[in-house]
């Protein structure tokens, strides 16, 4: 077995393992994005739901830089996750460069050139016809995925849509939108506590979610419900920074 391989056998694996009962939707799919960008040698990934006004936002990303997450935004306005979302339809190997590309989306085509990638790729986020969002890909290198790396990374769109919908049926689509909902306000909630910690502990944004994560893994405890508890004044900050976080995964 290659190491590509026993990489994807090592993710279907976590997947395996998340879900459970009560899983953390949002950890889950903050995970399964930086697996995606191990696996697919992309330089950012992104996972962008659609509310219930089909507008696009940001739900997990590889990374928690602020420009970063202001480029996965843009695309809530336009952009090549608009129009994966609209028609169920990939857009990949989008050479960010193209005269065309920037004459159809001009303000996230500047904006992504602008933050250094040159490519960029959007795969659905569908379940028997029914489109939830985007996985979106962002590229330093110019180099084409291949076709083996899109099958794989529209195979990932596909378990992070399951996971999405897990335990509800697409019959249930008032319950399903609600549920959906949430999920983009817990993850507005955590946005802000991230901004929180880092200046409280006057900490990096990527350093201080770090530590928040740490600290919800070793207690149980879902991001989204110790991020409101932080954010109502519930919960005390002081033990969570001297929590320390976990290596760096090496390896393949």
């Amino acid at each position: 077995m290659t190491t590509r391989e026993q990489q994807v056998t090592e993710v279907f694996v976590e997947v395996a393992d998340f879900l459970i009962d009560d899983f953390d939707v949002i950890d889950f799919l903050q995970k399964l994005s930086v697996r995606c960008m191990e696996l697919l040698d992309v330089a950012a990934v992104g996972v962008l739901l659609a509310d219930e006004n089909g507008v696009l936002h940001v739900l997990a990303a590889s990374d928690e830089h602020t420009r970063l997450l202001e480029l996965f935004a843009l695309q809530h306005d336009q952009g090549p996750c608009v129009d994966c979302y609209h028609d169920g339809e990939p857009r990949t190997n989008v050479d960010l460069g193209a005269p065309e590309v920037a004459a159809a989306w001009p303000q996230f085509t500047a904006g992504a050139e602008a933050t250094g990638f040159v490519a960029t790729n959007a795969l659905p986020l569908r379940l028997r016809g029914r489109v939830i969002g985007a996985l979106s890909l962002f590229q330093t290198d110019p180099e084409p995925l291949t076709d083996q790396d899109v099958t794989l990374a529209q195979a990932l769109a596909d378990v992070a849509t399951i996971a999405i919908l897990q335990q509800r049926t697409l019959a249930h689509a008032e319950a399903e939108r609600d549920q959906l909902q949430y999920a983009l306000n817990a993850r507005i909630t955590i946005e802000q506590v991230k901004g929180i910690l880092a200046e409280r502990w006057h900490l990096g944004v990527d350093e201080a979610f770090s530590v928040f994560r740490s600290y919800a893994h070793a207690h149980g405890r879902k991001l989204s419900d110790l991020a409101r508890e932080i954010a109502d004044g519930t919960q005390a900050t002081e033990t969570i920074r001297t929590f320390p976080t976990r290596a760096p995964r090496t390896g393949g």
